[in-house]
């Protein structure tokens, strides 16, 4: 007996819930359209409030990132204008770029409530904050985007009167327009949580970006105490008194060159311990007792002051002198490897003029050198010249091949060998500098640095499954709006994960204590709500989920697709 039946077509159909159904949860539990709408004033006109309309977009950075025209699309096949109750038809680019305009003018307010709110509800401390600025890629060539008159923000006006952050060429990507943004992460056992970030013109450095998201913390959260980490990039003695000024304390790491005198004034005298930290795969191999390398760290000392550049005052701190094993390898197979590179450079320089080649003048040749040289380390350990030949030495040289003349030079270059056997015992070594109390341990304060990678994970995940790279809006004010609201996605994307694993058994196995959001959301990959057409309209029923699916809802706490249709949509009569 058969088992397989066919039949008329239907008019049942299915919508694309997918990821979806762990996002709009956690967007209800971070408060975001209630929040935004607080602080926007509603428009008499606007036939939906701003916080459903921009935490709807919010939720299709997360889910599907598209472009702005086509979030109407998104919503009509993902289900969102059901979770939403706003019309898939009403979700046009227009619609949602007034509602970035009116973002934009509470942007910083509106992020710094959010923070608050999660702080409280997902219990992540702000005590310790990470910063770490990235750039933010443009296309196009954004006439309207000027210089803001004055870097640092006013903190007494609004943000609607702040200026966006100028698109323009920056210094580490040629010829494509920029800005940059700087993440505030808080960092725990549970992972990261973003809270904040600002954006800021394309040509400005770190130490702009971190000295105006302090200024606009301080404004807009209000911290009894904070610790700030940041990587050398974003350190100055001007950000260390800062912070020491308003009774923060900082840790970051420095520039090398800025503490290697300091470095050989006490080297003698410094009292080298060994780190706790180990990383992951450093504590796998001796779980395992794998044959590979076992690295580790070490950590010294030295009490030091800096000088306030502003008022002249007195800043105690602590300099942390960091060794790495795996580090000094590194750096010792790097500088083999790029001597080598530099010798065979050079000496085929050498041999172009010995043979009389093209550009073999003096000016030409410096010019080779340079763009060898580049930027190199290793290249202060060669030193070159370019040697005129007497009358008499080119007559005794060869007749030159044909295409080539007679050289009028002999380039010649030396491999200090002792300055670069000196410069190995620098090997591994970098440089933490703090403020905080001395009651932290050095080996406590370098296992909290070391947790400053996860910012670095973050802007992956800002620039990757949230789609903030690349931007394609007309309106400076609206990009940046745009960045700003990607924040709260980021957030979003980072509490999914936080809430799984705070809810997790202390004795779950140690891969379920790692699970990520992207795990997570792939689960519900292919989750599909069922849509039957009546005469009465649509109807919706949720399928039936998964065994992992439920799972996840159970560890997440979250309500079921099921659960939220029937709160929704009114129920189908009988």
């Amino acid at each position: 007996m058969s088992i397989n039946w066919f039949a008329s077509a239907t008019r049942d159909d299915s919508c694309q819930l997918g990821s979806l159904a762990v996002i709009a949860p956690i967007l209800q539990q971070m408060d975001v359209a209630a929040i935004i709408d607080r602080h926007l004033p509603a428009d008499p006109q606007a036939e939906f409030p701003w916080g459903s309309v921009l935490s709807l977009l919010v939720a299709a950075r997360l889910s599907h990132p598209v472009a702005l025209m086509n979030v109407a699309d998104w919503a009509h096949h993902a289900g969102a204008d059901l979770l939403w109750n706003i019309p898939a038809e009403k979700l046009n680019d227009d619609r949602l770029g007034r509602a970035l305009d009116h973002f934009y003018n509470q942007r910083h307010s509106i992020l710094a409530s959010i923070a608050l709110h999660v702080s409280q509800t997902f219990n992540v401390s702000l005590e310790r904050l990470h910063y770490d600025p990235t750039h933010i890629l443009l296309h196009g060539d954004y006439p309207a985007s000027q210089p803001r008159q004055n870097p640092a923000p006013d903190l007494h006006c609004s943000d609607a009167a702040d200026p966006p952050a100028h698109i323009t060429f920056g210094h580490s990507v040629k010829n494509i327009k920029m800005i940059h943004a700087g993440l505030s992460v808080a960092i725990d056992d549970l992972g990261p949580v973003p809270i904040f970030t600002h954006a800021i013109d394309g040509n400005q450095n770190g130490h702009t970006a971190i000295s105006e998201q302090f200024d606009l913390l301080q404004e807009f959260i209000p911290l009894r105490r904070l610790l700030m980490a940041s990587d050398r990039g974003t350190f100055s003695a001007g950000h260390v008194a800062r912070c020491h000024r308003q009774g923060f304390a900082v840790l970051c790491s420095a520039p090398w060159n800025d503490y290697q005198g300091l470095y050989d004034e006490h080297r003698e005298q410094l009292r080298w311990q060994r780190a706790s930290y180990l990383s992951l795969e450093q504590q796998r191999r001796r779980r395992c007792e794998s044959s590979l390398p076992l690295e580790h760290y070490e950590l010294a000392v030295l009490y030091h002051q800096l000088i306030d550049p502003e008022i002249g005052e007195e800043i105690p701190c602590r300099v942390i002198f960091v060794y790495s094993t795996a580090d000094a390898k590194i750096e010792q197979a790097t500088r083999e490897k790029t001597v080598a590179k530099l010798a065979t450079g050079l000496e085929a320089i050498a041999r172009s003029v010995r043979e009389g080649r093209r550009n073999t003048d003096p000016v030409s040749i410096a010019r080779r050198v340079t763009k060898l040289f580049g930027k190199r380390s290793a290249a202060r350990f060669f030193r070159w010249e370019m040697h005129p030949l007497t009358a008499e030495e080119q007559a005794a040289l060869p007749r030159p091949a044909r295409g080539c003349r007679r050289p009028t030079h002999r380039f010649v270059f030396h491999y200090d060998t002792e300055a670069a056997q000196a410069d190995t015992a620098y090997d591994g070594l970098s440089v933490l500098v703090t403020t905080e109390a001395r009651t932290e341990s050095a080996d406590s304060l370098f296992s909290q640095f070391k947790q400053q990678n996860e910012v670095e994970l973050s802007h992956h995940q800002w620039k990757t499954p949230l789609a903030v790279h690349p931007v394609f809006l007309k309106k400076p004010r609206r990009v940046e709006a745009l960045v700003h609201l990607l924040l709260i996605a980021l957030t979003a994307y980072y509490l999914i994960q936080r809430v799984y694993r705070q809810r997790l058994d202390p004795e779950a196995p140690e891969a379920e204590k790692h699970t990520t959001t992207e795990t997570i959301l792939r689960a519900f990959q292919e989750y599909t709500l069922r849509i039957e057409y009546r005469r009465e309209g649509r109807v919706f029923s949720a399928n039936v989920l998964s065994a992992r699916q439920r799972e996840i809802f159970l560890r997440l706490g979250f309500p079921t697709p099921a659960q939220v249709l029937s709160r929704t949509l009114p129920h189908y009569p009988p």
